[in-house]
């Protein structure tokens, strides 16, 4: 593979634009390259024939003689042929560089002149764009230092370690004495002696959280000790900055600290509605300490994750420009690289080891208080490995069971069978219904407790924060309601027992009747709930405009379903109006605000600026397919008469339709969804912390 599509493939998607433009660059060497083979044409003999005839050249050795070897001078002609000089300039208080090329009265020279202008402009975005991130991660440290000092003090308080108090408080008294004894012999010791104590060390108070940090206060001694030269008043007052140079005992850290709600509950939601006052203090139990270590553990992989993507940042962009000065070099026959990638190395991009060792500290902490000092279970738990993910067993069993059920039904010799025939469908719901609430670590246990969690947050749609997960599986069972109503009639046809006379007598029952409605409407009304929590969180009329694109959905479904069972002419015309009507509303909030296209004054008209697929008639294409397939289903209301098939091959059919129709809306609304995260470069997820300080949540009122 071709340097330039592994760059691409590696990049982080989110970051796509903050990398170098290798592509771009490239084809201004190209047009250097034409210009010369336009100027200058080849010799006659290839560079192939070159290397062919200088493999029977005499063998020159192994090792050669040095004796000859005589250092260049500053003043040596290569110096005066450089042919580029990189300066650090600043402009508006930031740090820029420049490149100045020094041939461009060479033919030519204004296209390698484009060339090296270009390339600064990459080098400077990229340089800004790094040291951007890198005070965030600097700023996310600091945060997390004290995360860890508060889980540390937590810790301590719920363990209790034998003896733990007695060592603190010893400790902490043999601290003050030293410090009294410090005092007194400074006020008595003239100035001169006291400029012979600088060895002095000023015993800390030992605690748990020095891991974490492993700070060293000798720049704080040093200045103790300057002031202690001074004389008069400020020799009586030295024993307090003394004593302030101590660090406090860890569990002194709770009194400024109270714990934060972040998993949100039905009884949160509703107390945070009716703005009763939350119970934040802390609670000394070792089911809290569990939690807190959990959320704490998911902080730091989170952390480290960002870390690594950074480090391939900043390594995939120094190859980057290494490989295009070396095009460089190669077309121009120039000696460039070696001066431009020592600006590279010299600048903060190249020579910043802070994401190092930030990666380096946070394996040994990650190791230390998460993995039990087990440095291979931590580094697996850090950089887990991609799993392969098998779905053949579940979709041929799907297939194997339907094969199965036809074979017994067209097969003589089982026609005894029928009950057992009719029985099948149904085993096959229970089996999965089984696997899916499995508690036990297999069939991919996560996976399914996340699809349960999801599932429940929309049932209880107002009272759970809605994210991405939640509104995305939520839009998916609204294209589901015939599944769903195939599950209500499979409790119908088995509970009253009509599988065993092959008989349905659900449609004249009143209950099957009144839950075709409820059934029918319960993932409209979820996404509803959804839309108007949303519009009271974050004040966003377009929730609300979305939400009533699904009450009108629940009006032409309620409606259609009415027809259904009742027929007449009035309820024939009242669903066909509401449902064209949700039908076009719906529709042009796909297009609009889901897939971001229709855009009238985007470079690619009628679509958006960003494509990820290469080709825009997909997307027209899949806008057309996108509104006959909405208009599909209004088959099964108005019954235009173009198909002979059967009522519920019909809707069978349809409803098949639709699941590949929201199979297409996914892959553009996922699309549409990223690049908005690019353009925020949003690369990673939030991850709520468990701790916050009382002087944090002063600074920001």
């Amino acid at each position: 593979m071709k340097f330039g599509k592994e760059f691409r493939v590696q990049m982080v998607p989110e970051w796509q634009e903050a990398y170098m433009e290798y592509d771009f660059l490239k084809t201004l060497l190209k047009e250097v390259q034409s210009f010369q083979l336009r100027t200058r044409p080849p010799a006659a003999n290839p560079v192939g024939l070159k290397r062919k005839l200088s493999l029977y050249r005499a063998f020159s050795g192994l090792t050669q003689g040095t004796s000859d070897y005589t250092p260049k001078s500053p003043s040596s002609p290569d110096i005066e042929k450089q042919p580029i000089l990189v300066n650090s300039v600043n402009l508006d208080g930031s740090q820029i560089y420049q490149t100045s090329f020094l041939m461009p009265t060479v033919e030519g020279g204004e296209y390698e002149l484009l060339f090296f202008r270009r390339l600064d402009d990459e080098f400077n975005k990229v340089d800004k764009f790094y040291r951007s991130k890198v005070e965030e991660v600097l700023k996310e440290a600091q945060m997390l230092n004290k995360q860890m000092d508060a889980l540390i003090a937590f810790r301590i308080k719920v363990e209790n370690p034998a003896g733990w108090s007695d060592r603190v408080a010893d400790m902490t008294r043999l601290a003050s004495d030293v410090a009294a004894s410090t005092a007194a012999l400074a006020a008595s010791t003239p100035s001169g002696a006291r400029s012979s104590r600088r060895g002095l060390q000023v015993m800390d108070v030992i605690d748990e959280g020095q891991s974490m940090h492993e700070r060293s206060n000798e720049s704080n001694h040093d200045k103790v000790e300057k002031e202690s030269d001074n004389t008069g008043q400020k020799e009586v007052q030295k024993p307090k900055s003394m004593i302030r140079t101590f660090r406090p005992a860890p569990l002194e850290i709770l009194d400024n600290v109270k714990i934060n709600n972040t998993l949100a509950t039905p009884r949160s939601t509703i107390k945070n509605f009716l703005k009763v006052p939350q119970q934040t203090e802390l609670r000394f139990t070792r089911e809290n300490l569990r939690k807190v270590e959990e959320q704490l553990k998911g902080a730091f992989v989170e952390f480290y994750h960002k870390l690594r993507l950074l480090k391939s940042y900043n390594f995939l962009n120094t190859l980057a420009f290494s490989k295009i000065m070396k095009k460089y070099d190669k077309i121009t026959t120039r000696n460039a690289t070696k001066y431009y990638m020592k600006m590279v190395d010299s600048s903060y991009f190249g020579s910043s080891d802070e994401v190092t060792k930030l990666m380096e500290r946070v394996e040994a902490t990650f190791i230390k208080h998460f993995s039990n000092s087990n440095r291979s279970k931590g580094m697996r738990v850090l950089r887990p490995k991609a799993k392969k993910e098998r779905h053949r067993t579940t979709f041929y069993m799907a297939l194997c069971s339907v094969l199965l059920n036809l074979d017994m039904e067209m097969d003589p010799k089982t026609k005894d069978y029928k009950a057992f025939t009719e029985l099948l469908p149904l085993n096959v719901l229970i089996f999965l219904l089984i696997i899916l609430l499995l508690p036990f670590n297999m069939f991919y246990r996560s996976a399914r407790f996340f699809l349960l969690t999801c599932i429940f947050h929309c049932i209880a749609a107002p009272l759970y924060k809605v994210t991405l997960p939640d509104f995305f599986l939520a839009d998916q069972l609204t294209s589901q309601v015939q599944s769903l109503r195939s599950l209500e009639f499979y409790i119908c046809y088995y509970g009253w027992g009509d599988y065993k006379h092959r008989q349905n007598t659900c449609r004249s029952n009143t209950v099957f009747r009144t839950f075709s409605f409820i059934v029918a409407v319960i993932p409209y009304w979820s996404r509803l709930l959804q839309c108007l929590r949303r519009l009271f969180e974050e004040k966003d009329p377009m929730q609300g405009y979305n939400g009533l694109k699904y009450f009108l959905t629940i009006v032409a479904v309620c409606l259609r379903t009415a027809y259904s069972l009742n027929k007449g002419v009035s309820w024939r015309a009242i669903a066909w109006v509401f449902s064209a009507i949700a039908t076009i509303f719906s529709t042009y909030w796909d297009l609009v605000f889901d897939w971001g296209l229709l855009q009238r004054h985007s470079k690619n008209r009628w679509l958006r600026d960003k494509l990820l697929v290469p080709y825009r008639s997909v997307y027209f294409g899949a806008m057309v397919m996108n509104v006959l397939l909405r208009f599909a289903w209004l088959q099964t209301v108005l019954d235009f008469g173009i198909t002979s098939l059967h009522k519920e091959t019909m809707i069978a059919l349809v409803a098949s339709l639709e699941i590949f129709r929201r199979g297409m809306w996914n892959f553009f609304r996922l699309e549409n969804e990223h690049l908005n995260n690019v353009g925020k470069h949003r690369a990673f997820k939030s991850v709520p912390l468990p701790f916050s300080y009382v002087e944090d949540d002063d600074s920001d009122d």
